[in-house]
């Protein structure tokens, strides 16, 4: 764990909301876990990590200096029911779309992601880079279950508009149910094959120039990259294989989140990669979409 305590907010956020292109907000959330728990500790933990960085980006030559966005805090969810929890975030996303700005969400666990895909209109594309296929109808008797997610996503948009790239981990039934309804998705498996840049051509192709929502479980990373995890699952994807999709898709993107970092399972290793890969969103959109 990070030792030292920083500002309690997303280091070099300095720009008010009014001003900002970029909103960020923290979702600490942990109730429908099912593994591990501590990803309502995630946001503190990653706001902190950032000041670690250099503003200054050496592969995009980009300082973040000259990029306005504002840490909004966290919102008032942590004891909230998941059906709750969602309305919470889903209200809180709208204000931000109203005032046209890009909505960056720090969670908690992934069943935060539905309440900000209910904020946008129904023909946008999202783009899940997770293990997990996350398309069960319920879990553990709860549909706002971070094993849902990707069905609750499908109950806002058409399951046309969405793909998921990195998953090794699926029930069978959900995996049938999945693929019977022909979700998109490019497993880990055919990336380590193909090659990741393989996987995003098809994806592109897939999702054509439509804007979209990308949502990052930090599980679609190996372990061995991200340990602090909640659900870890073997046999994932790289850091730059994440940076390569974010930098392809970034001309696309109208919002972004991180979760399932769980900090009490490392030493700060996997709050540090979602800071930066949260980093590189802010660069690369704020790059590729200038004009």
């Amino acid at each position: 764990m990070i030792s030292m305590v920083f500002p309690n907010y997303f280091a070099d956020a300095e720009a008010s909301f009014n001003d900002a292109k970029f909103v960020i907000f923290g979702v600490p959330y942990d109730k429908t876990s099912s593994f591990r728990h501590g990803a309502d500790q995630a946001p503190k933990e990653i706001r902190q990590a950032g000041w670690n960085f250099e503003t200054y980006n050496l592969k995009t030559g980009v300082d973040l200096r000259d990029i306005k966005f504002h840490d909004y805090g966290d919102l008032d969810v942590k004891n909230d029911t998941p059906e709750n929890m969602v309305k919470k975030v889903r209200e809180f996303t709208s204000k931000i779309l109203k005032e046209k700005k890009f909505p960056i969400a720090i969670g908690g666990e992934h069943s935060i992601t539905p309440g900000i895909i209910q904020a946008f209109p129904k023909d946008i594309a999202v783009l899940s880079l997770d293990a997990h296929i996350d398309f069960r109808q319920q879990y553990e008797n709860e549909k706002y279950n971070h094993a849902c997610v990707l069905r609750r996503i499908a109950d806002h948009i058409d399951i046309e508009n969405i793909a998921v790239l990195g998953i090794r981990s699926v029930e069978k039934e959900e995996f049938e149910e999945a693929k019977n309804k022909k979700l998109f998705y490019r497993d880990s498996f055919f990336i380590k094959e193909n090659g990741i840049k393989k996987a995003i051509s098809d994806t592109k192709k897939y999702l054509e120039n439509k804007k979209i929502y990308l949502t990052l479980d930090i599980d679609v990373l190996d372990p061995a990259y991200a340990p602090g995890t909640s659900t870890p699952e073997t046999f994932g994807l790289t850091p730059f294989d994440i940076i390569e999709c974010i930098d392809s898709f970034s001309q696309q993107l109208i919002g972004f989140d991180v979760v399932e970092v769980c900090p009490p399972f490392d030493k700060g290793e996997t709050a540090l990669l979602a800071t930066k890969l949260t980093r590189f969103v802010i660069d690369r959109v704020w790059t590729n979409q200038k004009a």
